[in-house]
């Protein structure tokens, strides 16, 4: 099962587990005190742009749409300047998710500056054998559980200092198989070399509604240290895009305002 499918199928699942020109800041009906802008959203045949949209309208959400570059969908210069140009035409903003290190060579600097934003992850672990670990799927099987996060660290750290993005995705997720372990795997030391590293290239930090992550001890670190945040569903269906219900608790109890998100530029205009 390759990524797209996998989530789009834990994206409907989770649904019955959770309880202008661009933007004018949104607010949802509670008054929140921060903006309510999901940029993690992907298109499919079936959940179109315009029903994105007719979502963000009723519910005062605004959105982000990614996909994935190279071996997913967008594999060269071309197909990356539609993508662009197509979305362009709607009152969203426009990102890209890479899944892979030095993706970026496969585009034109001036192609990717055209991006509002860049997402990127640390989901696809090298195990050092040459596999690797694709920690969203849910056999993903780890025996040597600080082997393992020696080198998820490694490679976490690899994305936020050398990969050009501007939000770190899925942050301290962890494969099924140890998440019971999360509050003793995620120690000061590791939380700590996240946010340094995100800090040093004001590289925001998502709390992500589907992972559930990152936690409490973790959003309050770095805001103390001046980090930014942004809210993600990785929403494919409409009964998951814009809800953030995780993002939207967690913010509050962690007292965020709009001054601690990061909402993208549009770095070009509508054609």
């Amino acid at each position: 099962m390759d990524r797209k499918t996998f989530i789009t199928n834990t994206a409907i699942t989770s649904g019955a587990l959770l309880t202008s020109p661009l933007l004018s800041y949104c607010k949802a009906a509670d008054e929140n005190s921060f903006p309510v802008v999901d940029l993690h959203v992907h298109t499919t045949k079936e959940f179109t742009i315009e029903k994105i949209l007719e979502i963000g309208e009723k519910n005062h959400v605004k959105f982000g749409i990614v996909d994935h570059p190279v071996s997913w969908a967008l594999k060269d210069d071309n197909d990356l300047e539609k993508y662009i140009q197509n979305l362009r035409k709607y009152p969203v903003y426009i990102g890209l998710q890479p899944t892979y290190l030095g993706w970026s060579k496969n585009y034109s600097a001036e192609l990717i500056a055209q991006l509002d934003y860049i997402l990127m992850d640390p989901q696809m672990v090298p195990m050092g054998n040459g596999d690797t670990w694709r920690i969203w799927e849910f056999d993903t099987y780890i025996d040597d559980t600080e082997d393992f996060m020696k080198r998820y660290m490694d490679y976490a750290l690899e994305v936020l200092n050398t990969e050009p993005i501007t939000i770190f995705g899925w942050p301290l997720f962890l494969p099924v198989c140890i998440a019971r372990d999360y509050y003793q795997l995620w120690t000061d030391e590791r939380m700590q070399l996240i946010i340094t590293a995100a800090k040093k290239r004001n590289i925001a930090i998502e709390i992500n509604d589907m992972a559930h992550t990152p936690h409490e001890e973790f959003i309050l670190k770095a805001k103390a240290q001046g980090l930014k945040f942004t809210f993600g569903s990785d929403a494919r269906t409409n009964n998951i895009a814009g809800r953030l219900a995780y993002c939207k608790r967690i913010a509050k109890k962690c007292d965020l305002k709009e001054a601690d998100f990061y909402i993208p530029k549009m770095t070009t205009q509508k054609s």
